[in-house]
């Protein structure tokens, strides 16, 4: 951590430096299972499918870029790289076996479901540090993958 001035006491910035990181190598882990879902769609909802789950791979990526934001507003470093987030995420990993696109949304929406669950978590915990603007970032990060489990439920088939 850099050696700077900060509102949030050193103790508090170095909680929040890890919780984010935590949490931007959730986001990773998701942006990159959406895009394991985009490249891996078959079926008759091909086009449509891909053009979701491209969305919500960019839509996750602006998350991750406002988390690493400010963890270096914080004195911290991002830490987004493949073995960290390897590491860190508390994801569920993603199935590579091939699964038709109904199979792949239940997959995506089970990860959302599960990243929204964290997010609101962090909210939570960067309250408890006395963090408004985290907390709001992650308040604002839940809703987001509130509308984009919303977008994948519902582009299941009618009795599938």
């Amino acid at each position: 951590m850099s050696k700077k001035n900060y509102v949030l006491p050193e103790g508090q910035q170095a909680k929040l430096i890890e919780m984010l990181n935590r949490r931007l190598a959730d986001t990773i882990d998701l942006q990159l299972q959406s895009r394991q879902a985009f490249w891996n769609v078959k079926g008759p909802n091909f086009m449509s499918l891909r053009e979701l789950f491209d969305k919500v791979a960019e839509g996750v990526e602006e998350y991750a870029s406002l988390i690493a934001g400010r963890i270096v507003q914080l004195g911290g470093t991002a830490e987004g790289t493949a073995h960290a987030v390897a590491g860190r995420s508390a994801l569920d990993g993603y199935s590579l076996s091939n699964v038709p696109g109904n199979g792949l949304i239940d997959a995506l929406a089970t990860t959302l479901t599960e990243f929204g669950r964290h997010a609101r978590y962090a909210s939570e915990q960067a309250i408890e540090l006395k963090d408004a603007d985290t907390a709001a970032i992650f308040t604002e990060i839940a809703r987001g993958i509130d509308k984009w489990l919303w977008f994948v439920e519902t582009s299941q088939q009618a009795g599938s």
